[in-house]
């Protein structure tokens, strides 16, 4: 763990404040941010041991049924309105100060991945579920434990302060932000159509994500677009089936999919503009045949395009169809390839809100600690609530500081690791956005 130690902001007329609350309009957001600074600390334990059992008991997609009870029960501990059951197992809740003044989002995800973890920490999981048939272990390798942690945390600390502030807070406890199992939906699409947006209308939302490519203590963030369009797509190769010592009698899928797995990379490194925007084309999953000498019928492709425009994205799913089919015709054999319908929109971060919330994130982090970054291929459901009101998405460096981000393991990764003094800066960064939104 790294030795990076918060430091609260200094102390600006707050002993007016504390005395008068006539004096109210003289103390700006960083004041109230100081005050609040006692209230934070007694929450950043909890904080942490949330993250920690979450971390130890981690739950997929859609099935975050323990997640969302804990994060219910405390909600409701606090006196806050709250939903449960929202896109199978979201949460929201809603803070009311009493006063006139906006109504914001915050969110959280709450989802694990099918890894297996291998990462040395004393709460390691060894949680397995079934998962596409097979069983997998399943890990918090993308954070989201901390994100659920940190903003039960956050909510707590802002009902505590609730005289200080103006307005009305909704807290979205949001599931299956890694994607709904094969067959269902779920994510931040379903509880947007589920009417959170419309019923409680707050005109701004804020995020965050725990990020491997930063060192604790940092904070990145990008205005405009962020993160990138991911579509999952499926391929079928059909070839002739035969006896494996005789491939001749038959025509080959699997030889025909390792031709097309090779030759669809060139559509990014060839015929998509690298200087203008990036794009990414992979392949998960391949499937194909039942026994050691038989040659298949057809052979099954899954994987991802990750793009940054409409544009883009129909330019590669063009290219990829024509390299697929003419590459299984020159052997024989036919490529089907399809977009699946459910897709991650690009993340945007509203230009204007982004200006607006810098100094609060400089305030917490220190100014030389928060940096914009590139792009990321990487996608983020946030988009869907994010395309309906102005949003803003940050990142919070959890590589310890005595590490290299370059060759830390990645989220997503078995090994991916999490270093919880990040955790008290992320709660902070989250209470700050809120409170000077609120009070600005």
């Amino acid at each position: 763990m790294s030795n990076f130690t918060y430091k609260s902001p200094s102390l600006v007329a707050l002993a007016a404040f504390l005395v008068s609350p006539l004096l109210f309009t003289t103390v700006t957001a960083a004041d109230i941010a100081s005050a609040i600074e006692p209230t934070l600390k007694s929450v950043d334990a909890k904080v942490i041991d949330w993250r920690r059992d979450f971390h130890q008991n981690p739950e997929l997609s859609n099935r975050e049924t323990r997640t969302s009870k804990i994060v219910a029960e405390h909600l409701k501990k606090l006196g806050l309105e709250v939903e449960t059951g929202i896109a199978k197992t979201g949460v929201v809740a809603l803070l009311r100060t009493g006063k006139p003044g906006p109504t914001i989002a915050l969110r959280a995800d709450m989802d694990a991945l099918p890894v297996t973890e291998r990462a040395d920490v004393p709460f390691r999981s060894t949680a397995k579920a079934n998962y596409r048939g097979e069983e997998v272990g399943v890990m918090h390798a993308c954070g989201h434990d901390s994100h659920t942690a940190v903003l039960m945390g956050v909510a707590e600390v802002l009902v505590k302060r609730k005289a200080d502030l103006r307005g009305n807070v909704l807290f979205v406890f949001q599931p299956a932000e890694e994607g709904a199992p094969p067959g269902e939906v779920g994510g931040a699409n379903e509880m947007v159509k589920a009417g959170i947006l419309d019923k409680y209308k707050p005109e701004v939302m804020f995020g965050w994500h725990a990020w491997s490519s930063l060192r604790t203590g940092e904070i990145g963030y990008r205005s405009g677009p962020f993160f990138a369009d991911s579509n999952a797509w499926r391929m079928v190769v059909t070839g002739r089936q035969a006896h494996g010592s005789a491939p001749w009698k038959g025509v080959d899928p699997i030889v025909v999919a390792a031709q097309i797995i090779t030759n669809v990379q060139t559509v990014i490194s060839r015929q998509v503009d690298l200087t203008d925007i990036p794009a990414v084309f992979s392949v998960g999953i391949i499937k194909g045949g039942v026994r050691n000498n038989i040659i298949p019928d057809s052979v099954e492709l899954i994987g991802t395009m990750r793009t940054f425009s409409a544009a883009q994205k129909a330019q590669v799913a063009a290219a990829v169809t024509r390299m697929a089919q003419n590459t299984a015709e020159a052997s024989g054999a036919t490529a089907e390839f399809k977009l699946e319908a459910y897709s991650n929109p690009v993340t945007v971060n509203n230009e204007a809100l982004t200006e607006k919330m810098l100094p609060s994130l400089r305030r917490v982090a220190g100014d030389d600690k928060v940096k914009r970054i590139p792009l990321v291929t990487g996608s983020e459901d946030f988009a869907y609530f994010a395309n309906k009101i102005p949003g803003f998405y940050f990142v919070v460096g959890v590589t310890p500081a005595d590490q290299d981000p370059v060759t830390a393991p990645v989220n997503h990764s078995p090994l991916f690791y999490l270093d919880e003094a990040a955790i008290p800066l992320a709660t902070r960064a989250m209470t700050a956005a809120a409170v000077d939104y609120l009070l600005n």
